[in-house]
């Protein structure tokens, strides 16, 4: 059932709705996704942790939600805004509709909310601080005291508290075939909250994947005799998880191969000796024009993070692989005397688009060279 709410922004804006789902009050630091599908994928994926999702695609939760597409067990996003709610959901796999999924998941929605209108404030102002909550008389007050309490994403380490807790093995390939690799290499998986569909292609396409949490020591990692280390995706700002970024240094130095993706893309990076910074409104969506540097092909990716590496801070010993077409920052890094690489974006976006599913095989490819040398 939906009820009244309200959307505060830090700026003192408020923009009334209609809530739906769970009737509790969320905070978050707001951010618009321009992705006209995929909103299943992108409310469980636990990059969005301590995020508010507005949707710039008016029709949001109209195919339903599936029992398959979850990116992890949780709608780790605050809550969510959209501009229309259907009152009816039509998809073949879908078992139930997003608004009992929020209920169910404990999350926040708000609905007919000028999207358009707050995404060109979005653009203007950066990503901000906002609340949803419950429409009441005191909702305001309490509103505005949530947003006083939130400091926001900038040096505020996630990783380590959406990582999974214990240890575990993977062994689904991609839908629907759940296709797996018969290669026996040992990929370990470092979870900084690690979206699901990114070991499905692990397991297809590199090798057997055990999944470790964030803050795995040295020494706890190659008792697991890997033959490479996946860096995963993950919320929060990079800077703040030395832990990370020594463990990755210490790998470096042994010539591990590594591959990172987003979140492992920066920590990567920073291990390397660049520097990372805060976004504007960052990148998210999933109409987003990468060029790869050494082809000249562009690639459309699906994006979502709001921190990058630095370009300028690169050493000599780390080139540049990819850069955004929409403003030049920084997509992808290669190391020159490691095996070692990483792509900002999301090459095993889910679903879609699949342009980049290749950097898969390059790993791969990268681990079979580098037994082959030793």
């Amino acid at each position: 059932m939906s009820f009244p709410a309200i959307l505060v922004l830090e700026d003192g804006s408020v923009l009334e709705g209609m809530g739906f789902g769970a009737k509790e009050p969320a905070v978050g630091e707001i951010v618009f996704n321009t992705s006209m599908s995929g909103y299943q994928e992108i409310i469980t994926d636990p990059s969005y942790a301590k995020q508010i999702i507005a949707f710039t695609h008016p029709h949001i939760g109209n195919t339903g939600i599936n029992d398959e597409d979850n990116e992890s067990d949780e709608v780790v996003a605050s809550g969510i805004v959209i501009k229309d709610l259907p009152s009816h959901f039509s998809n073949w796999r879908a078992t139930q509709s997003l608004e009992s999924f929020l209920e169910s998941k404990k999350t926040i929605g708000i609905s007919n909310i000028d999207t358009r209108e707050l995404t060109a404030k979005l653009r203007d102002h950066g990503s901000v601080k906002a609340c949803i909550a419950p429409d009441d008389s005191s909702s305001l007050s309490k509103a505005n005291q949530a947003l006083d309490k939130f400091d926001g994403l900038e040096g505020l380490d996630l990783a380590k508290e959406v990582s999974t807790k214990d240890s575990f093995s993977w062994d689904e390939g991609t839908w629907p075939n759940y296709q797996q690799t018969k290669d026996e290499k040992l990929i370990v998986a470092i979870d900084f909250g690690v979206k699901r569909n990114i070991l499905r292609l692990l397991r297809k396409h590199v090798g057997k994947v055990q999944v470790v949490n964030a803050k795995i020591s040295f020494e706890e990692l190659m008792q697991l005799k890997p033959d490479g280390v996946f860096l995963s995706n993950g919320p929060g700002d990079p800077e703040p998880c030395n832990y990370a970024i020594e463990l990755i240094q210490q790998l470096l130095n042994i010539n591990m191969p590594i591959f990172g993706i987003c979140l492992g893309h920066q920590l990567l990076a920073l291990s390397g000796g660049c520097k990372t910074y805060k976004m504007k409104f960052g990148h998210h969506g999933a109409n987003h024009p990468v060029q790869d540097l050494a082809s000249k092909v562009v690639y459309i990716t699906s994006q979502n993070h709001g921190f990058a590496v630095d370009l300028s801070s690169l050493p000599e010993n780390i080139e540049p692989t990819h850069i955004s077409l929409f403003d030049q920052s920084l997509q992808g890094i290669a190391f020159k005397d490691k095996p070692a690489f990483s792509f900002q974006g999301h090459p095993e976006a889910s679903p879609g688009p699949h342009e980049l599913e290749e950097l898969f095989t390059k790993f791969n490819s990268m681990i079979k060279n580098n037994a082959k040398k030793n």
